[in-house]
């Protein structure tokens, strides 16, 4: 049962109205396609995966009866494909963060579970890390061989913390972002917390609460202007974009900032390519009047 009656504000439905995904005995090829493509959602942090990259070997080990779910999502998380998306790009709380979000399908409880990890990954390897995960009790308990991860932390079950629910949101971002493309980057979303033993806030997902990646800037200046273009004499609507990690074209160059635009609805799509030539990720889009 979800925890929340409100889901689809925070953005959690997707997961609460879909049954886990599971090889049942006298399975079809397409189960295990559907499965293969699963496994690669959730491992791989609903990353977009082209064809050149999918581990066609280990499907067609999956395909054959070969290897198991648990087996193959252990193969995926051990990969250079993983490696590539989250273990060389990132800072190490990052990745045990992701790791834990991938493999067990929810948040780390707190800062010792977090340490653990870190010193196995540092006297035993990165592989060995991912094993631990794959081999626990609570993986067992969890998908035991044929059900593929899903997040867990949305719904109320046995052994798991409550404070994981609410971190659960600092690293889920909606089911239309991937863990690559947060706007918050590479960095660790719950060291702060844990350190501090303090729950996270609930912040809505993508599509969920308006503005939910956006940090307004220190000065705290609300434009008039987009791009220097007055808004005056347009139309009565006007539009409110969030902006984050944009760099506006000045000298000298400054780092990315987040910024605010209010434009008519007759500026609204070539602010957006506007945005997007300068390199900045839209957190929302609401009516600003």
């Amino acid at each position: 049962m979800a925890i929340t009656t409100a889901a689809s504000r925070l953005g959690t439905s997707a997961f609460s109205d879909t049954k886990p995904m599971e090889l049942r005995p006298n399975w079809t090829s397409e189960d295990a396609k559907a499965v293969i493509n699963a496994v690669y959602r959730q491992v791989l942090g609903n990353d977009h995966i082209m064809a050149a990259e999918r581990l066609t070997s280990l499907e067609s080990l999956l395909n054959n009866g070969q290897l198991t779910v648990r087996e193959f999502v252990r193969a995926v998380a051990k990969s250079d494909l993983y490696k590539t998306k989250f273990l060389y790009p990132h800072f190490q709380t990052r990745v045990i963060e992701l790791n834990i979000k991938h493999l067990l399908g929810r948040a780390p409880y707190d800062e010792s579970e977090v340490i653990e990890h870190l010193d196995r990954y540092q006297n035993q390897g990165f592989e060995a890390d991912i094993d631990s995960y794959i081999d626990s009790a609570e993986y067992e308990a969890s998908f035991s061989d044929s059900i593929v991860p899903y997040y867990r932390g949305f719904s109320t079950q046995p052994g798991q913390k409550t404070v994981g629910f609410t971190r659960m949101f600092r690293l889920y971002r909606g089911y239309a972002n991937s863990d690559r493309s947060q706007l918050e980057g590479n960095s660790s979303r719950l060291a702060a917390e844990l350190a501090k033993n303090s729950a996270s806030a609930v912040i809505g997902s993508s599509g969920g609460s308006d503005g939910f990646a956006y940090r307004p800037s220190k000065q705290g200046v609300m434009p008039n202007r987009t791009f220097g273009r007055s808004s005056q004499g347009s139309s009565d609507r006007l539009y409110r974009i969030e902006v984050a990690g944009i760099s506006l074209p000045r000298y000298p160059w400054v780092r990315r900032s987040n910024k605010e635009f209010i434009v008519p609805y007759e500026q609204l799509s070539d602010t957006l390519q506007q945005i997007n030539k300068l390199g900045g990720k839209v957190a929302s889009i609401t009516i600003a009047q």
